[in-house]
């Protein structure tokens, strides 16, 4: 197996359920107790990355962060080069292309917190920043914990995004997905069989962790 390429794919996916939560919490949060009328806007353009064929995200976000745009020329000066084909880019990708697998669990949970515990929380003269950490954060863990192993996963298996905003650059951009469509290209059925093999029991894993903590299984263990 390519462990350069499982390396750079655990790290994407890492760094972009970590990115997800950040940029997801906040998110979520309003469109969960925002009350206004026109938020399914909002919902939709989030939404968007589920039914939208990944080669064509790609290729607008491709045209989005290029040397051409603004934002593109912007890093380009700051940085020194290019966002397209680089980890840095693909990272970005990966965020977008995910973010209705972080957001849309956050949000389920979100709904399912008491409200009367939360207008509690500020009747008693607790902070909306304080609530939200110490009382709607705590009841909606297993919600967060689905968002962030799903779109964990979902970058694992991307194949579209990567390929129109990373290439396919050992080291760098070169991911599991990748590597075995490569491997397949070049005939190589072993080698592309182990690799498929290991994605497949990562997305496994990653299905019971989710299954585990939204049936509560956990908490038929014993408690030390």
């Amino acid at each position: 197996m390519n462990w350069i390429a499982i390396w750079v794919t655990c790290k994407l996916a890492g760094l972009t359920a970590l990115a997800l939560l950040f940029v997801g919490l906040p998110i979520a949060y309003w469109l969960s107790f925002s009350r206004w009328r026109w938020k399914f806007l909002v919902e939709s353009v989030v939404a968007l990355p589920l039914v939208l064929p990944p080669t064509v995200l790609g290729f607008y976000i491709l045209i989005a962060i290029g040397p051409h745009s603004p934002f593109g020329r912007l890093y380009t000066d700051l940085v020194g080069h290019p966002l397209p084909f680089t980890f840095e880019g693909l990272l970005l990708a990966s965020i977008l292309y995910s973010l209705p697998f972080a957001v849309q669990p956050f949000v389920a949970a979100f709904d399912q917190v008491d409200r009367r515990l939360i207008e509690a929380s500020w009747t008693l003269g607790v902070s909306k920043l304080q609530t939200f950490f110490r009382l709607i954060v705590p009841l909606s863990t297993a919600g967060l914990v689905t968002g962030a192993v799903l779109s964990f996963a979902h970058t694992m298996g991307e194949f579209g995004v990567v390929l129109m905003i990373g290439g396919n650059l050992e080291g760098s951009t070169r991911t599991v997905s990748i590597d075995i469509y490569d491997e397949v290209q070049a005939l190589n059925y072993a080698g592309a069989a182990k690799t498929a093999l290991f994605l497949l029991v990562v997305s496994y894993a990653v299905l019971l962790v989710v299954y585990a903590v939204n049936r509560n299984v956990w908490a038929a263990w014993p408690q030390k």
